[in-house]
């Protein structure tokens, strides 16, 4: 049984799991419906797979040795995260008036509304942007994925082995936190609960962006 294999599906799957702006796009999404929950997941996944296709490809490094251009990134992905956050905390303003129940006038109390086609579309899309422009990735892959190449061993192969691994697990997760997110439904799409989270979730990417087009340099 190959140990350094077993070891970094550990450490892989700590990093997905890791709450960032990903997760909190995920979560805010599935509240509106399970189905713009999994389009966002799979998102999440996408922008992933960009981010292990260049750290294999070698191009991650290009990127973390040009100030300028990982500069550029960063400040597009905090650009990004900002307006999600911004966005969220606007949504908030524009809920539906409540019934004599406390639901949404039309709907019923933890009853989600179907998403049109263009609303899955933007779902995805923020999936994918959130994480594709996440400036920490290309760093984070480049240093991880080579401490787990055996000595000897052809680095093409194990590294295209270890970054498909990466992208089950984010299918593996981020679809599981929607469809959870989905079950507690009920509750959580309550009109005085959905607003806490909607609030909650604006806050928290409101925060990362500010820190990501703010801050100093990752490097």
């Amino acid at each position: 049984m190959d140990a350094q294999l077993i070891a970094f599906t550990g450490v892989a799957a700590g990093m997905v799991a890791l709450p960032g702006a990903d997760f909190t796009v995920v979560v805010r999404n599935a509240l509106a419906s399970r189905t713009a929950g999994l389009a966002t997941a799979l998102g999440v996944a996408g922008g992933l797979l960009v981010h292990t296709a260049l750290a294999v490809a070698g191009l991650a490094a290009v990127l973390v040795t040009m100030p300028v251009l990982f500069r550029t990134v960063q400040l597009l992905g905090g650009a990004y995260v900002l307006y999600l956050g911004i966005s969220a905390l606007y949504a908030i303003r524009r809920r539906p008036p409540q019934d004599s129940s406390g639901s949404p006038s039309g709907t019923r109390e933890g009853e989600p509304e179907r998403p049109a086609p263009r609303e899955l579309g933007r779902a995805l899309r923020q999936g994918f942007l959130t994480n594709a422009l996440n400036p920490k990735a290309p760093v984070l892959f480049l240093s991880l994925l080579p401490q787990f190449v055996p000595h000897g061993q052809p680095p093409l192969p194990r590294t295209l082995l270890l970054a498909a691994l990466v992208v089950v697990l984010a299918l593996i997760w981020f679809p599981a936190v929607a469809l959870l997110v989905d079950r507690l439904g009920r509750w959580l799409r309550r009109p005085r609960t959905a607003r806490a989270i909607e609030g909650g979730s604006g806050v928290a990417l409101t925060g990362l962006g500010l820190a990501l087009v703010t801050g100093p340099l990752l490097r």
